[in-house]
């Protein structure tokens, strides 16, 4: 009994092992659902499995007042399949990331910089908030709608890790006010008044 038990678990393990050390992103091919194919290992080279897109501050100067730099697959090719990603959060005085989702992944924020106010809502519709300083650490569960506030008088910065090489990002603001959907149907979903919904796409670039 104990040598089928033993059997069985060493079945088990090997059919979750990877079956190849790494898959570096090939870029030049297409994305498909579930990531990029693998580059040749012939092509492969340590360049692929180092970044340095993070030191440097991202442009503050947009409506948000805020920068997302990512280090996702597309520019990370070396953390294809890894389960894992990163990005640097700028936040000027009163930048904000305004509430999105991330359908594909959870989150973690290390701030190490200023202050930021972040906060998440549950599917019951629960809101978790905290104002984080430098050293705190925030994990928002996936898929829940989240966001980012700068707190402090001067630059924010932040450094967040995520659970998939490849998140994904939903913006709700955008999803609403910066494409054609009708404004009659924006306003239906919203409970806003037209001039409102008008003047909300005229700011994100929406029509219709």
């Amino acid at each position: 009994m104990f040598k089928l038990l033993f059997l069985f678990s060493i079945l088990i393990l090997s059919s979750d092992a990877a079956v190849q050390d790494f898959c570096v992103a090939d870029l030049k091919a297409p994305e498909s659902p579930s990531g990029y194919s693998c580059k040749s290992v012939a092509n492969v080279t340590v360049d692929d499995f180092v970044f340095s897109g993070l030191s440097a501050a991202g442009n503050t100067a947009s409506i948000i007042k805020a920068a997302v730099t990512p280090a996702f697959a597309a520019q990370y090719p070396g953390i294809n399949g890894l389960g894992l990603s990163a990005a640097r959060l700028d936040l000027a005085p009163g930048g904000v990331i305004p509430f999105h989702t991330h359908p594909g992944a959870s989150e973690i924020l290390l701030v190490v910089q200023g202050s930021i106010t972040a906060g998440f809502v549950s599917s019951a519709n629960a809101v978790y908030l905290k104002t984080l300083k430098k050293g705190d650490l925030m994990v928002f569960p996936q898929g829940l709608l989240h966001f980012q506030v700068s707190d402090a008088g001067y630059t924010s910065v932040g450094f967040v890790f995520f659970s998939s090489s490849n998140p994904g990002l939903q913006i709700t603001d955008f999803a609403l006010f910066a494409n054609d959907l009708p404004t009659k149907l924006v306003g239906a979903t919203t409970f806003l008044d037209e001039a409102t919904i008008k003047k909300l796409k005229g700011v994100l670039g929406g029509t219709n």
